[in-house]
């Protein structure tokens, strides 16, 4: 009978996994493995590019590639994971219902950010989160020309100082010029709860956000934090208001909901706790991987972050590892020591650090190139030729 490798998820993480997965099984000349992928769309969806402009180009297709390797595609999303009968319920474009048994599931479904925790940002913020949302973002911004001037008009709040939010405020102030003119006296603010921009990066880090955000004329309202945002602008909770017609929310991310249903340790972002070989605590037959997975990357400590950088090797372990339980070979303990940040500060350039402790090693132009390098070539798929993908799919292999 044939095994049932399931893949929930078509992102960084899912992709490679299900890549990883076929490789196993082709090295190993088993043709009893079906190898299918359920997510809303066949496409990899280039996350971190999500604070430039033109979103909806920010795409790969997979089914060239996932029809050389000997994956299947479903479209649709997965509503209920059933742990006693292994097996997933999920729904098709028309809304249809559907069963998927697996002997190994891989959950790869990402994360999304809370906008539920904060008065009036479900109804009043924009997001980067999804493609959709970033678009939606994106045209509200060009919509800004036909208004009226204001200072409301002429403000954005970005909230949250993380590397989302630090990369949408640096782009800001040159698309806002784009939009505007460049006489227009635009606003950018990033509120931050931390006691000083950047806070939760290394020194050096900090120092180049700093001086990025005095050059670009970003401000940044520490040890602050939002109560409320309406649709004239934000309310801050020790009473400061900014008026904008443009808050935009970065803050409070979170895994995907379906891990709430596997009755396993979740860590306070939702995530599922994982060995060494990516399988859920309590569920052998488990295996998360991405946004999904809270994954020891060394024995130093350091869990795996939020990132793509993070996500593509745990999807390729993840996938390896899920196939190797099947074939009854090894499996290939997850490891990821080294851990860079190529962060771009708009107009500025960009910053490129390495290590943990986030020592500085680009910046300005000499960073921006490899930014760009990594953003629109490093991380998109392989081409749709069976021997090369299976070569990127090696967990083993190199990543530049």
């Amino acid at each position: 009978m044939r095994k049932q490798i399931l893949i929930v998820g078509a992102g960084f993480a899912g992709m490679w996994a299900a890549l990883s997965a076929a490789r196993l099984a082709d090295k190993h000349d088993n043709q009893a493995i079906d190898i299918t992928v359920i997510a809303p769309q066949p496409e990899l969806r280039v996350r971190p590019r999500f604070y430039e402009s033109h979103v909806e180009t920010l795409v790969s297709p997979l089914m060239p590639l996932f029809d050389v390797t000997g994956v299947t595609f479903l479209r649709g999303t997965v509503s209920d994971i059933h742990t006693d009968s292994r097996s997933v319920s999920w729904k098709d474009a028309d809304g249809k219902t559907h069963q998927h048994p697996y002997d190994r599931l891989i959950l790869a479904s990402g994360s999304h950010v809370n906008r539920s925790f904060v008065s009036g940002v479900e109804a009043h913020a924009f997001d980067l989160d999804q493609l959709e949302s970033a678009a939606v973002l994106e045209k509200h911004l060009h919509s800004l020309a036909s208004q009226t001037e204001s200072d409301a008009r002429n403000t954005v709040v970005v909230c949250g100082g993380g590397f989302t939010g630090i990369e949408m405020a640096m782009e800001l102030p040159g698309r806002l010029r784009d939009i505007l003119g460049s006489n227009a006296k635009t606003r950018v603010v990033v509120v931050e709860r931390g006691p000083q921009p950047g806070s939760r990066y290394s020194e050096e880090l900090r120092n180049v956000v700093i001086d990025a955000s005095n050059e670009l004329g970003v401000e940044w309202m520490v040890n602050a934090e939002v109560e409320s945002v309406d649709a004239a602008g934000v309310t801050l909770k020790d009473g400061q208001r900014i008026a904008s017609s443009t808050v935009i929310w970065t803050v409070g991310v979170q895994a995907s909901d379906l891990t709430a249903q596997i009755d396993a340790p979740r860590d306070r972002q939702g995530r599922l706790h994982v060995d060494t070989n990516l399988q859920v605590i309590g569920h052998e037959e488990i295996f998360a991987t991405g946004d999904v997975a809270y994954a020891a990357t060394d024995d130093k400590g350091n869990h795996a972050l939020m990132t793509c950088q993070h996500a593509i090797l745990l999807g390729k372990f993840a996938g390896n590892n899920a196939a190797a339980s099947l074939l009854g070979v090894e499996p290939s303990p997850y490891r990821q020591e080294m851990y860079v940040t190529c962060l771009d500060l708009g107009a500025w350039g960009a910053v490129y650090t390495e290590g943990w402790d986030q020592q500085v090693k680009l910046t300005r132009e000499e960073a921006k190139k490899l930014k760009v390098s990594i953003v629109s070539e490093l991380i998109y798929p392989p081409k749709a030729e069976r021997t090369a993908a299976f070569e990127m799919a090696d967990p083993y292999a190199p990543f530049v």
